[in-house]
């Protein structure tokens, strides 16, 4: 299994010189990938992975996840090849629906149809990443066009799936699934199984799909500490309703039980048992305030892969 942290943007202060300073030690700490959130009022993650990224050889990127409401297949194809062509093929493109409360909300994008919207997203975005043209009408997403870069590699692309329907279209036709907020029993009993058995009905062969399960983590010795930590900073999802189900189903009373923490034996079975659960990657999300925890964890995780 793999295992890669998230690289955290600076939202307030964004400075380039430290972003790379900071995405620098993590290569060289030895991690081969790390994957950037996208929040709706925080810096563009693809611009500062094209900066970064043409700075920092050496590490591959993905994204955790891009809204696909906020922008055009045709736009984001034109963003995301451009990138990929800058960092010499080493982008993964994380897509997924945003949350009612932010499309309509803050957007004005209406939230209803989502497996519709993103399959007709996919009809105008894949081709235009493959270098084809596009020519799909639909009634929510219509993409009538093709982006001119040449010799530039097509990105893997994940989408955010939870669902069933979500998870076997993910399956049926992209590279995986990033899941946030999912416990291993939920991993190991729905989203594994329901993402391979949609790939294979479609007749993909197996190792099509990867399943990516990005989870909270702290190597500590007061493991009551850093789950209050942990419901402090992610309260907001027990509020969203596609991660409270998943929370529900997992049987966790909130965000703070999704968290894996403990000392580094405790840490290290709970992130090898996602492995053996069948998740390809691990990512790390390091959320403890003090730069010493935070290295305990990172000098943890980057033994874990295999």
């Amino acid at each position: 299994m793999q295992v890669s942290v998230v690289w955290t943007i600076n939202a307030k202060n964004l400075s380039m010189d430290s972003a790379i300073a900071n995405l620098t030690e993590i290569r060289d700490e030895g991690f081969s990938r790390v994957w950037t959130t996208q929040m709706p009022t925080e810096p563009d993650a693809l611009t500062v992975i094209a900066v970064a990224g043409a700075a920092v050889p050496g590490i591959e990127f993905g994204t955790s996840v891009l809204p696909i409401q906020s922008q055009h297949p045709l736009k984001l194809a034109q963003q995301a090849m451009t990138v990929n062509q800058i960092l010499g093929g080493r982008l993964n493109l994380g897509l997924g629906l945003s949350h009612k409360v932010v499309t309509e909300g803050m957007w004005g994008v209406p939230y209803a149809r989502p497996v519709a919207r993103t399959e007709q997203y996919l009809d105008g975005l894949l081709p235009l990443l493959n270098g084809e043209k596009a020519d799909s009408a639909g009634d929510l997403v219509t993409t009538r066009g093709v982006i001119t870069l040449r010799d530039t590699p097509a990105p893997p692309v994940y989408f955010a799936a939870l669902g069933p329907k979500m998870l076997g279209l993910a399956g049926r036709r992209t590279a995986g699934t990033v899941t946030w907020m999912t416990g291993p029993k939920t991993l190991r009993d729905h989203i594994v199984p329901t993402l391979h058995q949609a790939a294979a009905d479609a007749g993909r062969p197996d190792g099509s799909v990867r399943t990516v399960a990005m989870l909270p983590v702290s190597v500590t010795d007061d493991a009551d500490a850093a789950r209050a930590e942990a419901g402090r900073q992610f309260a907001m999802y027990d509020g969203l309703p596609s991660y409270k189900a998943m929370l529900d189903r997992e049987g966790f009373t909130g965000p703070a039980d999704a968290a894996i923490v403990g000392d580094e034996a405790a840490v290290a079975d709970r992130i090898r048992e996602l492995g053996s659960f069948g998740v390809d990657e691990y990512v790390g999300i390091l959320f403890d305030p003090d730069p010493e925890v935070r290295a305990r964890t990172r000098a943890l995780l980057r033994t874990l892969e295999k």
